[in-house]
């Protein structure tokens, strides 16, 4: 009969090791846990950071990222047009304005003896500024120069949008904080975070609103021209017009004349009072 000893060792060996290893990974899971509660604990001078966006605001805030994401185009523009009646082509400037929904931000009118010039700022649609550089550039004079330009801003309308949906929603997070705050101190820095994002909310919504305006409004700066010159149909009236101004020029010329000279009276005195001393002590002189 063989000895039953060596196999109950090794069953007890078995059992052993078995018992061992669950302690272990119990041991290592309590160990766990207290670290993960560890970290839970907020510390005592810092409020408690607002736990990160869930799943669905994640999803929401990608798909607010695919529909922020569209061409945003600005177009401006510059026109210098030549007229022949500054009122006549103003008033054709309105009635272009009126069937293109446009309307004048600025007006600046000036006159001077060689031309007269009208400068408009306009805000035109967008869909609608091509139409309006065309009716402009057709029958309203000779147009001196023109300059249009466009730029894409559809990169930076889409990077503010991105920024101000995760600061709305960070400070969502941060009045929920707010209303579960301990300790006044707590209480103190949220309401200071929370001023913070209202404030970078307010300008990030701004910056929105004005490129929107930019992008929806286009800007073009008109300037009216005329250059006032002499009529040369009738030499009668030519002539006479240059004779009056020669006679004018020539009077101002011999008035700034006079002028000059009486400037210099103070050397007109003291000359002759110099003259009159030098022959005097030269005649003692001579005695």
């Amino acid at each position: 009969m063989k000895n039953p000893i060596l196999p109950l060792f090794c069953l007890l060996l078995i059992h052993c090791s078995k018992s061992d290893g669950v302690v272990q990974h119990e041991a290592k899971a309590d160990l766990m846990e207290v670290l993960q509660e560890d970290k839970n604990i907020p510390s005592e001078n810092e409020p408690p950071p607002p736990p990160p966006p869930s799943q669905e605001q994640k999803r929401e805030n990608s798909s607010k990222r695919s529909d922020t994401i569209s061409k945003k185009i600005i177009k401006n523009g510059d026109m210098r047009i030549q007229v022949g009646d500054i009122k006549k082509s103003q008033g054709q400037v309105n009635e272009i304005l009126k069937k293109n929904k446009a309307y004048i931000q600025t007006e600046n009118f000036r006159n001077s003896d060689v031309d007269e010039n009208l400068d408009l700022t306009i805000r035109v649609p967008h869909k609608s500024f091509d139409a309006l550089i065309n009716s402009l550039s057709s029958g309203m004079g000779s147009v001196l120069s023109k300059n249009i330009s466009s730029e894409d801003v559809t990169e930076e309308y889409t990077d503010v949008s991105i920024k101000l949906a995760n600061k709305k929603i960070y400070l969502e997070k941060y009045r929920d904080l707010l209303k579960g705050a301990s300790t006044t101190k707590d209480m103190l820095e949220i309401q200071e975070k929370i001023r913070g994002l209202e404030d970078e909310i307010d300008v990030a919504e701004g910056k929105l609103r004005f490129i929107d305006d930019r992008v929806n409004y286009s800007t073009l700066n008109l300037s009216l021209y005329k250059e006032k010159v002499r009529s040369s149909t009738t030499s009668q009236i030519g002539f006479g017009s240059r004779f009056g101004d020669s006679i004018t020029q020539g009077w101002n010329s011999f008035i700034s004349f006079i002028l000059g000279l009486i400037s210099f009276w103070p050397f007109f005195l003291t000359i002759p009072l110099i003259i009159f001393l030098w022959r005097k002590w030269k005649g003692r002189r001579k005695k």
